[in-house]
């Protein structure tokens, strides 16, 4: 490195510094609005003092169901919400860097649509015999989609718009699985719920989803930040990768393994929720630039945030009425698609 490139990465480093603390403090933000807003607000001074007295042992005079709405409901929601929205946006980015294309994320490569299928195949078909669980039988179905996608995809170029266009049929293979299975084996009361689940829920989520999305996340963010140096490469192709001394097969089965296991186990919590991993890692490129040392911390603070105020929004969307978070997403991930797909014509 020479002389004036040193004082030029040092400033580099403070800004990336500075930007992810005012990111962590906007995420510690969005997590307490996220308890605050839902179906009935609840004033601020009574959240801090219920994490107070759940964190540290406070005195506390609030009232019992407020308490449990706020501990047991609303927190665990919130930090689930984060999580999935963290790991959903690493997957996206991750996938358009290794496959160079501006459309690649998990809901449109099929992945979550497989995912989706291994959920139920387990949930209503009783595959496994109880087994296995609905995380395990999730990522098995995203790994076979994704097996499927890409074979697909090789076998008609291998370009990075066949593998656009094999994940778009993937979805669809998938998806209409899914629809046979709960046709074929699932009561009234069981469709019902699953729909509601495929379309993205975060009702249903308490604490031990807390223990296995926040790790997870957390595992997917460590596995990005190790090959932030191959991420950069690989912006150039797999074959500028390889001639700096990327281990090009190595990178890319530890990758795409972290991707189907956020993808499978966030889909098993919440279920397929689409254009997280599509809009987010895009914004934060024309935010921040495409260095992958700023652009992975940027997305994972980005996809949490995104993904509590979508939760936030199909809560008090419909007043005594819950919008299914998918719906949210769509609605801000369908223009901002168009919009990507128009920028990015000649690319994709």
């Amino acid at each position: 490195m020479t002389e004036a490139a040193i004082p030029r990465a040092a400033a580099w480093r403070s800004r990336l510094i500075l930007r992810l603390t005012l990111g962590l403090a906007v995420l510690v933000l969005a997590v307490l609005v996220g308890v605050v807003l839902g179906e009935t607000p609840l004033p601020p001074s009574q959240v801090a003092t219920v994490l107070a007295q759940k964190l540290w042992g406070a005195a506390s005079g609030v009232d019992p169901i407020d308490a449990g709405i706020i501990w047991n409901y609303r927190l665990p929601r919130t930090l689930v919400a984060a999580a999935c929205g963290a790991g959903l946006a690493l997957s996206g980015l991750v996938l358009q860097t290794l496959v160079r294309n501006a459309l690649a994320d998990p809901y449109l490569l099929g992945v979550s649509a497989g995912a989706s299928t291994g959920a139920v195949a387990v949930t209503i078909m009783g595959v496994g015999a109880g087994a296995i669980g609905i995380s395990a039988g999730a990522f098995a179905g995203a790994a076979l989609a994704f097996g499927i996608v890409a074979a697909l995809a090789r076998a008609a170029g291998g370009g990075s718009a066949q593998l656009v266009l094999a994940g778009i049929a993937g979805s669809q293979l998938f998806n209409a699985l899914t629809s046979f299975f709960i046709a074929k084996s699932a009561n009234a009361e069981q469709a019902r719920g699953i729909m509601f689940w495929l379309l993205g829920n975060l009702s249903g989520v308490r604490w031990p989803d807390v223990a296995l999305a926040v790790p997870v996340a957390l595992a997917g963010l460590l596995a990005c930040a190790v090959h932030i140096r191959a991420l950069d490469a690989f912006s150039f192709g797999a074959s500028a990768a390889a001639s700096l001394g990327i281990a090009v097969r190595r990178v890319m089965v530890v990758l795409l393994g972290a991707v189907t296991l956020m993808t499978a186990v966030m889909v098993s919590l919440v279920g397929a929720i689409g254009f997280v991993g599509l809009v987010v890692p895009h914004a934060m490129r024309i935010l921040g630039g495409a260095r992958h040392g700023a652009l992975v911390p940027a997305s994972a603070l980005a996809g949490a945030v995104f993904m509590i105020a979508a939760d936030v929004v199909s809560r008090v969307l419909i007043p005594g009425q819950v919008v299914p978070i998918g719906v949210v997403t769509a609605l801000v991930g369908a223009p901002a698609f168009a919009l990507i797909l128009i920028r990015n014509r000649s690319r994709v």
